[in-house]
């Protein structure tokens, strides 16, 4: 599942235990912990340049891909403007030794990197290493409830393994299809943070079916992709707060509705396919509860939905609490 959906958005690090459990049969948090432990999967910025989960064997091959879509995010930000003039070859070369040694968190690395330079900005330095070079947050960061620092080291270290050269992203561009269209050129760029697609759509679109939206943009995807009835139901969702599915398209109006978006919940609630609210689990001695808010009514037959798919989450991420509660409140 990992690799169908081309990697899993994973800046809050228990993100993707929600999303695969949204997804799978019989998923237990202690499955993916286990990739993660083994290194068979690992977390790192990919994707819009955001932090990723990734089988080993895809970061092998992507990172090389989207290593221009970190550079030129890098290029935008302030600690970009603190390095002028550093010879970034060479920052990256002595940051490179130094995560390579042990892995560091930025506060380690940043000081360090400063005794070579000491007219920059520590935090800055320690940033350029970790957009710049290939890197992975080692476990055990991104556990199922085991806590530890965001500390880097590269994917080479990690893995054993080298990376692969990096070619042209139409693959990459075959699999998002395969994951997420029907979907426009703006799509794509949005999902992948990729410059320059019209040329790989040039190319792809001899093997590709199109559509038009309603609002005329066309639309591409794989010629035997699945395309259900738009009246084709969808139970309820529980998805964390950055979900693939939310994140993966440039017009979101497929799945929040009007002025009912996301305020800050943990967790995004879809009924029918639609956002609805959103979703929190509290925990305490002895009890967990999933607080859900709706920002509107829902139907009883949907409510009931809702009440049990909650349940099934909590029997899930705290199946040895004795007191489990489900409480559905409106918005305010």
């Amino acid at each position: 599942m990992i690799e169908q959906l081309v990697g899993m958005q994973a800046q809050n690090h228990l993100d993707p235990y929600y999303a695969l459990w949204a997804r799978l049969d019989a998923f237990r948090p202690r499955d993916l912990s286990n990739l993660a432990e083994s290194r068979a999967a690992l977390r790192t910025p990919l994707l819009r340049s955001t932090i990723h989960l990734v089988t080993a064997r895809d970061c092998l091959t992507m990172r090389p891909i989207l290593g221009s879509v970190l550079s030129r995010t890098f290029g935008s930000t302030s600690f970009a403007k603190d390095i002028e003039g550093v010879d970034r070859p060479a920052l990256l070369t002595v940051a490179r030794a130094l995560i390579e040694e042990r892995p560091r968190t930025r506060a380690e690395l940043g000081p360090l990197l400063a005794e070579r330079w000491p007219d920059r900005v520590p935090g800055s330095l320690a940033q350029a290493a970790t957009y710049l070079l290939p890197v992975v947050q080692v476990t055990p960061r991104g556990l199922w409830q085991k806590k530890g620092p965001a500390a880097w080291t590269t994917i080479e270290s990690w893995l054993g393994r080298p990376l692969e050269p990096a070619g042209p992203p139409d693959d990459l561009i075959l699999r998002y299809l395969g994951a997420f269209g029907p979907a426009a050129q703006k799509d794509m760029r949005v999902w992948s943070g990729l410059a320059g697609l019209a040329d790989v759509v040039k190319r792809l679109r001899p093997s590709l079916v199109t559509f038009r939206d309603e609002r005329g943009i066309e639309l591409f995807d794989l010629p035997e992709a699945p395309r259900p009835d738009p009246e084709t139901p969808a139970p309820p969702r529980f998805l964390p707060e950055y979900d693939n599915l939310l994140l993966s398209h440039s017009d979101r109006s497929r799945f929040f509705d009007g002025d009912l978006i996301p305020k800050g919940w943990v967790g995004n609630l879809l009924v029918d396919g639609m956002f609805i609210g959103g979703w929190k689990i509290e925990r305490s001695k002895g009890s967990a509860r999933l607080n859900i808010e709706l920002g509107r009514k829902l139907r009883r037959p949907d409510l009931a939905d809702v009440t049990a798919e909650g349940s099934r989450l909590l029997e899930v991420t705290d199946p040895i609490t004795a007191k489990h509660e489900v409480r559905v409140g409106l918005q305010s």
